[in-house]
């Protein structure tokens, strides 16, 4: 059963008979892993703090049969205490968490593994509202993974904008020749709010009004789970 090394950020836990965990991981290498850690929940364990959800830990693993076994772990981000000791924090980054186990499950995947990375050290830096975090990071690895959405010209017949109109289902804002029966109207800052989200401009985003918030995490959410097919259980608890 040979060794190798991995960096990887805790997503999940479950327990694993009286003193063991199973930690899935996303991988910087592998995409996600299922792994055991023996004995973490003993309050003598060396590294059970060390792969709790949103740590990020280099670690050494040695092959299993059907589950690969975590040895060593040693800490690169600690960002779980930060977003585990705030509701909102913590809330937050379940969501990411899960979109992120959601994007990966079909191997390695890079870009989701460092959109996640640098999405939690910025939530455990608490500098940005936690709500604008999630919803930067939903919309950034949502077109990482092929679906950006567009919030400029018509995403139907291409008009440039602005448009408040937006249609999930075609992926962002379009004109008044393109809207369809339902389709919500925005306010124009929501709009603005979007795209500053999806470029990660901070300073823009943080001048929008809360009204503004609320109707752009209302679309990111239905955006993000009109694309994964099924609803994410940590959005339900927002």
């Amino acid at each position: 059963m040979p060794l190798y090394r991995e960096e990887g950020v805790v997503l999940r836990t479950q327990k694993l008979g009286e003193a063991d965990r199973i930690v899935t991981l996303l991988t910087r290498g592998r995409g996600l892993l299922r792994a055991a850690a023996k004995g973490v929940r003993r309050t003598s364990s060396k590294f059970g703090a060390r792969l709790e959800p949103f740590m990020v830990a280099d670690l050494q693993l040695f092959e299993g049969r059907t589950l690969d076994t975590i040895t060593q772990a040693s800490t690169l981000g600690a960002y779980g205490p930060h977003i585990s000791g705030d509701y909102d924090r913590y809330r937050a980054g379940s969501v990411m968490v899960e979109t992120a186990e959601r994007l990966s499950e079909g191997g390695p995947a890079p870009e989701q593994y460092r959109l996640l990375i640098g999405a939690l050290r910025t939530l455990a830096q608490a500098q940005i509202p936690p709500a604008l975090v999630r919803d930067g990071y939903l919309l950034r690895a949502m077109a990482a993974a092929g679906w950006a959405p567009g919030f400029d010209a018509c995403v139907r017949c291409g008009a440039p904008g602005p448009h408040t109109l937006v249609v999930v289902q075609l992926g962002g804002v379009v004109c008044e020749d393109c809207k369809v029966p339902g389709a919500p109207r925005l306010d124009p800052g929501s709009v603005r709010l979007l795209a500053a989200l999806l470029a990660g401009d901070w300073d823009a985003a943080a001048e929008s009004t809360e009204r503004e918030r609320t109707e752009a995490a209302g679309i990111t959410a239905a955006y993000t789970q009109w694309h994964l097919e099924r609803g994410l259980r940590s959005l339900s608890t927002r």
